[in-house]
């Protein structure tokens, strides 16, 4: 008999409450699904009870802390800028101060600490910023993701196709085709981290699951990474 007439919407593992939704579906064994966003999503067998559900998920919580803690450190966290006089802007991880200029000849420059905005009007000089990063990213990611493949030379990686957007909840992904996302916003970190999110995403092509096989890999290819994930998170913080 089923016991599930008010389905379960979460489990307490500790100080931590886990909430996740639970569909059913007709398969044989339960999946647990973490999101980028931190949401988990719960697929059950048809026949499934309650507290077999609830057995289940409490059992993988341990894992599903894992993958909630790596997806935030994946989140972009950079505030919102002003876009004013004297406003600190990174490039490739190097602080330069925000000078506007009025000038007919629009564009952007980065020189001696300053990132010199010429515009008129003024509120132009966002989208002029944006799009100064944009050019930028297209010019220096497949540089580095060219020097980052001759690492994988062994496992005869053919060339990722690479996407450079704006993603909110990640600064980058990949998918099962081979194709690497990058967000534009990495072009604000220093080289290293940008190196160590393409690494990230090429031992994903060879390995897809965060499982041990997966941290040998990145291990092997970037023995510092560690340094480089943390560099990341507290720059672009």
């Amino acid at each position: 008999m089923s016991d599930r007439k008010t389905p379960p919407t979460f489990v307490q593992y500790g100080e931590h409450r886990i909430e996740f939704s639970l569909h059913y579906a007709a398969r044989k064994t339960l999946r647990i699904k973490v999101q980028p966003d931190g949401n988990v999503e719960v697929t059950a067998p048809l026949q499934s009870t309650n507290a077999g559900i609830l057995q289940k998920v409490k059992s993988k919580a341990r894992w599903i802390l894992r993958q909630q803690a790596f997806f935030r450190d994946f989140q972009p966290a950079t505030p919102p800028r002003q876009y004013v006089n004297g406003e600190a802007h990174l490039y490739l991880g190097k602080k330069y101060r925000l000078r506007i200029e009025p000038s007919d000849k629009w564009g952007v420059r980065c020189l001696r600490g300053y990132m010199t905005v010429y515009t008129t009007p003024k509120h132009a000089a966002p989208e002029l910023i944006r799009a100064w990063y944009a050019e930028r990213a297209a010019y220096q990611f497949p540089r580095i993701l060219k020097d980052c493949l001759t690492l994988f030379d062994q496992y005869k990686l053919p060339e990722p196709i690479l996407e450079i957007r704006k993603m909110e909840k990640r600064w980058g992904s990949c998918t099962p085709q081979g194709r690497i996302r990058l967000n534009v916003e990495l072009i604000k970190a220093p080289k290293a981290c940008i190196e160590y999110v393409i690494i990230h995403e090429l031992c994903h092509l060879l390995e897809p699951n965060h499982k041990r096989a997966f941290y040998l890999l990145l291990e092997k290819m970037m023995p510092d990474w560690e340094e480089w994930k943390g560099r990341l998170e507290r720059v672009m913080a």
